[in-house]
């Protein structure tokens, strides 16, 4: 039975009530924002504690809670690591560092987004056009990974149809962050984000109890280990508690390149060049604020992303405990009491007789269990002889079918229902603070910083006129992301959505920020060259290099005669992830066209570095 035919009249109340909210605080937003400084940078002057959540929920989102909580149930704790990178990088840096030079940048400069930022540290339209046209186009993949949390998870609880789910999410971030502006954004973000905060702590806080505590459930789920699908192990799977095996040159150490390259260092560092986060740098009205933040955001980052992951981790527990009931044919038991086993599955026919379920190669399906009962319920014929049935219950992605569907299936399974309407609504606020935070970036990079950077400068005085262009802008990316989360399920699409929208903001943005933050030296051309590098060499390696992307664009198959890499025969390079090198170039590539190119004049440059 599913949430939505077991709501009562209180559920709908609730729901509603958080609707109204969210609604009210979007009005309210709107109610306050006079001109364009309201409307993209809220005035700049928000409330430490509003910035940093609104901060954090735009930060972590559904990609964060479904997509990453998935694949730390199909690739264990060492997905933790990443929890580390985002309080120092994704916080401490971030608002230590880069925060206040970019809030004061921004004032010196009346740079009122963050391609227009950096195009006016170098004194360039065609930066601030580019970096604007590279957030409009790639910006939505994001937002698509993002949606696609939210809607599997409704489709899930509610048993509705999945493009029904998105389409009503869709439409409800869609009112708000059109009229309401980055104020109506930043109130629903921080009402939203303490919801978060409220939801993953009792979804913890449960996992842990039901099984006896932090030590006693992470022995269980070490203990799952011989568990592991040989295609995991293949890759480097050590088990949920242990990081993957390490090393270069062979296919066994896959799953480390995976997890370092694309999940740890991808989201770990492309944060640092988050246009949609470093924007809320520029809303406050000092780097006191910016301090106080700190606090704040870190205990934020801390519980969602820290929550989801060991939960995900620990359904693996949950399901080989209370999973569904799976009969098969043991192929070969795992441990010396004969507990776990690897099976072929088998369902009995309507006349009594036992067949094995077969996957599409025609083959019987094998998965793992840990075995209920001592007595065979059945026997199956294989191979011409009788084997005995058995009956056990799996681990996590045996019951899903797809790492974006775990987390929603754990929650739908283990928890009572009326904490399925809580965490329906902590999702719909991590999708609905990460996708008005998103939103609102695509629609500024399209009338603010695109539309302006065409124009010329007689006609760029009217900028109260590019409000209409900024809204037509968030619509348009609204739908591009609806259309990519409509055709782009399966396959932990969510996790990797967001790391190849992080690793390339990383690379074509990241030296540049800096470099303009901090360096006097770095040039214009340096600027441009960058940014292009950056841009084009993680495109290449995600058209050409990279397995999982190259494969399914397709165009790869065309050079190699069908392999999905063009170095499908070097082990380990079709799993790196672009950042790896892209990063490492675009940097490069600022320090030596520095060198050889004119500064900017000293004027400008006094201007950008009053302290100096």
């Amino acid at each position: 039975m599913s949430f939505f035919e077991t709501i009562n009249i209180t559920d709908s109340v609730v729901v509603t009530l958080y609707f109204c909210i969210t609604a009210f605080l979007g009005w309210l937003g709107w109610r306050h924002t006079k001109d364009s400084t309201d409307y993209l940078v809220a005035g700049r002057r928000t409330h430490p504690f509003i910035m940093a959540m609104s901060y954090g929920a735009t930060f972590i989102s559904t990609s964060a809670i479904v997509g990453f909580g998935g694949v730390a149930a199909m690739y264990g704790m060492s997905i933790l690591w990443l929890v580390f990178l985002n309080i120092f990088v994704g916080i401490l840096i971030a608002f230590v560092f880069l925060g206040g030079r970019t809030r004061r940048m921004s004032h010196l400069l009346n740079a009122q987004t963050f391609p227009e930022l950096i195009g006016k540290r170098f004194q360039s339209r065609f930066i601030q056009v580019f970096a604007g046209a590279v957030i409009f186009l790639f910006m939505p993949l994001y937002a698509a990974a993002v949606l696609i949390g939210g809607a599997e998870f409704m489709s899930v609880a509610f048993g509705i149809d999945y493009n029904t789910a998105l389409f009503f999410l869709g439409t409800i971030v869609a009112l708000y962050v059109v009229y309401g502006g980055l104020k109506g954004v930043m109130y629903t973000d921080a009402f939203q984000g303490t919801i978060m905060v409220v939801g993953m702590l009792l979804l913890l806080g449960s996992i842990y109890w039901n099984f006896g505590g932090l030590i006693e459930a992470n022995r269980q789920l070490s203990s799952l280990s011989d568990l592991l699908p040989q295609s995991l192990r293949e890759i480097g799977h050590q088990g949920w508690t242990s990081m993957p095996k390490f090393g270069f040159g062979d296919k066994s150490y896959d799953l480390w390149w995976i997890m370092v390259t694309t999940i740890i260092l991808g989201v770990g560092i492309g944060v640092l060049a988050q246009p949609q986060l470093l924007v809320r740098f520029m809303t406050v009205k000092s780097k006191k604020e910016l301090n106080r933040g700190i606090v704040y955001g870190s205990i934020f980052i801390l519980i969602i992303p820290g929550s989801a992951y060991l939960v995900g981790a620990m359904s693996n527990v949950y399901f080989s405990k209370h999973g569904g009931l799976l009969s098969g044919a043991v192929v070969k038991y795992t441990n010396e009491e004969r507990t776990h086993a690897f099976i072929w599955l088998t369902q009995k026919g309507t006349n009594g007789v036992w067949s094995t379920v077969n996957n599409v190669d025609g083959k019987p399906k094998q998965v793992p269990v840990v075995i209920v009962g001592s007595q065979a319920v059945g026997m199956v014929q294989i191979n011409g002889s009788e084997v005995p049935v058995v009956q056990g219950r799996s681990i996590s992605i045996t019951y899903a079918g797809d790492v974006d569907r775990i987390i929603p299936e754990y929650v739908t399974k283990a928890m009572p229902k009326w904490f399925w309407l809580f965490f329906l609504l902590t999702l719909l606020s991590a999708a609905m603070s990460t996708l008005s935070g998103l939103f609102h970036a695509i629609g500024t990079s399209a009338g603010h910083d695109i539309y302006i950077g065409f124009r010329s400068d007689s006609e760029a005085g009217g900028r109260t006129n590019t409000l209409a262009v900024v809204r037509i802008g968030i619509i348009i990316g609204i739908l591009m992301a609806i259309m990519i989360a409509w055709f782009a399920r399966g396959d932990a699409i969510i996790a990797r959505a967001t790391a190849i929208f992080y690793g390339l903001c990383s690379a074509a943005f990241l030296p540049t920020l800096i470099g303009g933050l901090f360096f006097r030296r770095m040039t214009k051309a340096a600027a441009v060259s960058s940014m292009i590098v950056g841009s084009l060499v993680s495109i290449f390696w995600l058209l050409f290099v990279k397995a999982k992307e190259a494969g399914a664009i397709g165009l790869v198959q065309i050079i190699t005669g069908g392999a999905p890499s063009i170095l499908w025969n070097h082990p380990n390079w079709p799993v790196v992830d672009p950042i790896v090198v892209a990063l490492p170039l675009s940097a490069l590539t600022a320090v030596i066209v520095s060198c050889f190119t004119k500064p900017l004049d000293e004027e400008h440059l006094r201007l950008c570095f009053p302290e100096d």
